[in-house]
């Protein structure tokens, strides 16, 4: 799906309400549910397509983002999304889970957990814990180099749970999964300067990282306003444990002219 387009997965149109979004997915979800297609192995990957375009067109910010960045680079617009966005991104806070659980009473089919684990191998694993006062029940989704045998994974504990739960959950990790805990670098902030020719035509400028004593060419879209801020992924500070960095803010500050200035200072 390097060029996936949500909307045609789910076949609805791009001004589709959250209920439309949802019948959609519980007709396609019924449709190609694996239970109902053992001998169509391909019915496996099409589910897939199907459960990442509901989780993302069902989440308000997430459909935002994602249609922010295929207006701006066109079909090659999902795969910045997934750049931004793991599997666990995608699926943390979704309902998907509700709706298996559902047709799972209905039809009988396998529930949510069984057909996530046949999906996605050992990169999906389930965990639960209960502790007096508290319960716990979730999923996480590891990066390419678990998969290969690598303790290494892509979400922290405090990812799904904040707080003193959050640290819970990453002693469970460690003591029951035996997964080490990771903590995901800060995020940090600065300002890059332009002068109004490059905020109006865009282009590529230089900036010099202080912090990671190197110079890196920024992309400067047309139109771009003073205030507005360019990330660039995975420029913050190092993770902890084998955590992805952080990612770096630059506010846009457009430079006026002197004359400007001047006037500015005399308020003429």
């Amino acid at each position: 799906m390097s060029q996936g387009d949500y909307y045609q997965i789910l076949g609805v149109d791009r001004d589709a309400t959250p209920q439309n979004i949802k019948e959609a997915y519980r007709r396609l979800a019924f449709q190609y549910h694996p239970d109902r297609n053992k001998e169509n192995p391909a019915a496996l990957e099409k589910m897939k397509e199907i459960n990442e375009a509901y989780a993302v067109l069902s989440d308000p910010r997430k459909r935002r983002d994602y249609e922010t960045l295929r207006e701006r680079y066109g079909p090659s617009g999902y795969d910045r999304f997934r750049q931004s966005y793991s599997e666990q991104d995608i699926f943390r806070g979704s309902d998907i889970h509700q709706i298996f659980e559902e047709m799972a009473r209905a039809f009988g089919f396998r529930n949510f957990d069984e057909v996530f684990r046949e999906s996605y191998g050992q990169g999906y694993r389930t965990f639960e814990f209960r502790r007096p006062g508290v319960f716990g029940r979730g999923f996480i989704f590891f990066g390419p180099a678990h998969r290969g045998g690598h303790q290494s994974k892509t979400l922290t504990s405090s990812e799904i749970f904040p707080g003193q739960l959050g640290r819970l959950t990453q002693y469970l990790f460690k003591k029951v999964l035996g997964i080490e805990g990771t903590e995901r670098g800060k995020d940090w902030h600065d300002i890059i300067a332009l002068d109004p020719r490059e905020a109006q035509e865009g282009g590529k400028t230089k900036y010099v990282h202080r912090k990671r004593s190197k110079e890196l060419m920024v992309t400067i879209l047309p139109g771009i306003k003073e205030g507005q801020k360019i990330r660039l992924k995975g420029m913050g500070a190092e993770g902890k444990g084998g955590g992805e960095p952080g990612d770096l803010y630059l506010k846009v500050q457009i430079r006026r002219p002197l004359f400007q200035k001047v006037r500015d200072l005399l308020k003429i």
